[in-house]
């Protein structure tokens, strides 16, 4: 059995009257660990311990972590997860609920994953975030969900921080015969390593990262997803973090369920209608979750971004 759910796929009347069309969600944010990311992390989780694994080792500020640390708990391996000084108190918490031993280390993500790296040792499993073809494989069920569910969407709409979501999406649309339908690929404004790789036509390192969707928040997306914009339609879009934190709320209070920033870009092109949309009847937008955001904190947020 796999280590993730199938989510709902549900029509959201709020979303659609705003965007002028028809919106579906994938709700990813409903998985156990709370993210898409149990999709790939599970299933490379379960392929490392099939290969003789003894323990998993990752790195994270928050949502890989945490599906690292709930896949090793479900298949009673230990877990290690090496997470940035910057990381909040509350997902260190959540990490240790989920039986993990947390190691701090570094300022950035980049730091705290070289540091994971040179723990690994021969009966270990490191797990990476989003740069692993095991993991774009099992992110590409949440296509294969869709296309057995009959809703055809004319276009994806998903949110891009390492590009790991992306390029499961993508090999999702490829291997259910739906190569011809666009991704609306999003980023903050600040963690836009997608869309400046785009217009540079490379992949592009940005200096810092300054969004606060931290989950957004690798310097450079991985070469399979860069891959993809020429492999795919892809849209790249930008939006404020002020837009992406309104559309948390927003979605809070229609939907019931809170997200973190990172999630609510995508979900801010049809809160506040993007011009990318127009061409397209029906969009899927993929609600990733993230279990790290509080509604406090969104709050303190939007008080303070510009």
């Amino acid at each position: 059995m796999p280590l993730h759910t199938q989510t709902p796929l549900v029509p959201s009347r709020p979303l659609s009257v705003a965007a002028g069309r028809t919106v579906w969600l994938k709700l990813e944010a409903l998985q156990p660990p709370g993210s898409f990311k149990i999709r790939g992390v599970g299933f490379a989780c379960e392929e490392h311990r099939r290969r003789g694994a003894r323990r998993f080792i990752s790195s994270s500020a928050g949502n890989a972590g945490l599906a690292v640390a709930y896949a090793g708990r479900i298949l009673a391996i230990p877990v290690t997860v090496v997470v940035p000084l910057t990381t909040s108190e509350r997902v260190r918490e959540l990490l240790r609920l989920e039986q993990a031993d947390v190691v701090v280390h570094g300022a950035s993500w980049q730091e705290a994953n070289e540091r994971a790296q040179s723990m690994v040792e021969p009966t270990d499993a490191f797990v990476h975030p989003f740069d692993d073809p095991l993991l774009w494989e099992g992110h590409a069920t949440m296509i294969d969900e869709v296309r057995r569910s009959g809703v055809v969407p004319d276009a994806v709409v998903l949110s891009v921080g390492g590009g790991g979501l992306l390029s499961g999406v993508a090999e999702g649309l490829h291997r259910n015969g739906w190569g011809h339908v666009p991704i609306i690929a999003v980023e903050t404004q600040g963690a836009e390593s997608l869309h400046q790789s785009v217009a540079a036509g490379q992949r592009v390192e940005l200096a810092h990262i300054t969004s606060i969707a931290t989950s957004l928040g690798a310097k450079r997306v991985c070469e399979r997803a860069f891959q993809w914009t020429r492999d795919h339609v892809i849209h790249s879009v930008v939006v404020s973090d002020r837009r992406a934190l309104s559309a948390c709320e927003r979605f809070l209070a229609d939907h019931r369920l809170l997200v973190e920033p990172a999630c609510g870009a995508s979900l801010a092109l049809a809160y506040d209608p993007s011009p990318v949309l127009e061409p397209f009847g029906c969009v899927l937008v993929v609600v990733c979750g993230g279990a790290t955001a509080t509604i406090e904190q969104i709050q303190r947020w939007a008080a303070s971004v510009p």
